[in-house]
């Protein structure tokens, strides 16, 4: 049983944090835990994205980007891994430079100095220099740099498949045993 923290960035690709979400409702299961925060960007973006402010409706607990309170803002809480999707480059910046001026950066900073799983989703491109050495910098941390960067070979139908193709790969790096196309396999 896992405990997850999931931050939602205030970069475009709200419909990787839904597929995220949907998938993690599916492995319910496997969890013994879900904080969610949205930066306002976020919640924002969802909107305009996917036309719609379904965002509160999963079963998970929900923060306010300012709550200190919030289990896994303390390394005693021992939450699993966070993923943070999609990051936009300024949170991944903050959070490179050690700057934990809200929850979501806070609970990054937790995970990095308890060794945990920490696993950012930028969607931004192109990357410019100061992009990429946030990413080195995360990388030498502990954290790992999962671009949101589709792949093609399961043949995916649909948006929500296109962006599965990200998110499964998500989850697979968080420790989750998901049932997920593989390479070698057949696509339906």
């Amino acid at each position: 049983m896992k405990k997850i923290v999931v931050a939602v960035g205030g970069s475009s690709g709200s419909i990787y944090a839904k597929v995220l979400l949907d998938k993690l409702v599916e492995l319910s299961p496997q969890l013994a835990a879900v904080g969610v925060v949205f930066s306002k960007n976020a919640a924002f973006n969802w909107e305009y994205e996917l036309g719609n402010r379904s965002y509160r409706d999963y079963p998970f607990s929900f923060y306010e980007s300012n709550d200190f309170m919030a289990p896994f803002a303390s390394g005693s809480a021992k939450y699993d891994a966070m993923i943070i999707c999609p990051c936009s480059m300024g949170l991944m910046g903050r959070i490179a430079q050690g700057i934990s001026n809200d929850l979501s950066t806070r609970a990054a900073d937790v995970m990095l100095k308890e060794r945990r799983k920490l696993i950012l989703v930028p969607r931004d491109t192109p990357y410019n220099l100061i992009h990429l050495e946030n990413m080195r910098t995360l990388t030498l941390a502990g954290a790992i740099i999962c671009p949101a960067s589709p792949s093609f070979y399961s043949r995916p139908k649909t948006i929500e498949a296109v962006a599965a193709t990200v998110i499964d790969r998500v989850l697979d790096l968080a420790g989750f045993d998901i049932p997920s196309y593989r390479w070698g396999e057949d696509p339906e």
